[in-house]
């Protein structure tokens, strides 16, 4: 039965030098949400691909690594390919390389050895895996250099090669507040201590109450020591988000902190979730410790 191209699902092949960041560039379409194998067998692609018709549609398409680990591939790959295009318009090869020297020192950081470097030099087994794979290159839609490129850079330009529509992936934010007397969430990037604030937990009426009551987040939030540190505090936020975004963090856990988690971190976490959401912030807010119960000494 014949498909619509709307039916045939988009397929990434990745292949390139050893050393180039093939996984990293994998990983980088699993997150992006493709079905994902490394290392496929030549000989499996053709039927695997005809298979690949009832592709779950939750999956934006197939992501696959093949290079010179299989002996046989670059001499068999040349042939196989174009046929493949003629099915499947939707198919990309990208072909990722670096310079001899970067090959060199992640080889040597990484302590792997080369696949054609068993009985050789690896300046051998690279230049030979470079005359091997130039009709493999030729045939590529892209080609990546991965010489100059951080694991966050890579990420970016994979990003832009297959899904452009895509942008900058937003990050997600978690506010956590918590008590200093239970220690400091393990998960925190950033820890802001407020138990400088005024303690309503010695205010007539308050003890027993919690952050998540009006009155405590009203009698918190019109201190002024509450006011400026707010102000100052979500500026650094407008600048830190984005050096954040830049460098490919997908997570931001923000913790704030008083004596026992109850009244001024709960209060000044609620305020601070109103505040980043209302610039667009995809936020998550924990009160870790209000189950740990109202009223303990000093909150």
């Amino acid at each position: 039965m014949n498909q619509t191209l709307a039916q045939v699902p988009t397929v990434i092949i990745l292949t390139g030098l050893s050393g180039a960041g093939k996984s990293s560039a994998l990983n980088v379409l699993e997150d992006l949400g493709y079905f994902c194998i490394d290392n496929l067998p030549l000989a499996f692609l053709t039927k695997f691909l005809e298979l690949s018709g009832t592709f779950s549609p939750t999956r934006r398409g197939i992501a696959l690594v093949m290079d010179i680990r299989e002996r046989e591939f670059p001499a068999l790959f040349p042939q196989l390919f174009p046929a493949l295009q003629q099915k499947n318009r939707r198919i990309k090869l990208i072909f990722l390389e670096a310079r001899d020297g970067t090959l060199i020192k992640r080889f040597s950081e990484t302590r792997r050895k080369h696949p054609l470097a068993t009985a050789t030099s690896i300046v051998k087994g690279i230049a030979e895996e470079r005359r091997l794979l130039q009709p493999v290159r030729a045939l590529a839609s892209h080609i990546v250099d991965s010489s100059n490129l951080t694991v966050h850079q890579l990420k970016q330009q994979i990003t832009k090669l297959v899904a452009p529509e895509s942008g900058p992936e937003k990050l997600s934010i978690s506010i956590i507040s918590f008590g200093f007397r239970n220690g400091i969430p393990p998960e925190a990037d950033i820890v802001m201590d407020v138990r400088f604030l005024p303690n309503p937990y010695f205010i007539p009426g308050m003890r027993d109450k919690t952050g998540l009551d009006r009155e405590v987040r009203e009698f918190v939030s019109q201190q002024e020591p509450s006011r400026t540190f707010m102000k100052h505090f979500v500026n650094l936020l407008h600048f830190l988000i984005p050096q954040y975004q830049a460098e490919g963090k997908t997570y931001l856990s923000i913790a704030i902190g008083c004596t026992g988690g109850q009244h001024r971190s709960v209060s000044i976490s609620c305020l601070l979730q109103e505040k980043l959401k209302a610039d667009g912030c995809q936020v998550q807010l924990v009160h870790r410790d209000i189950p740990l119960g109202k009223g303990a000494s000093g909150t």
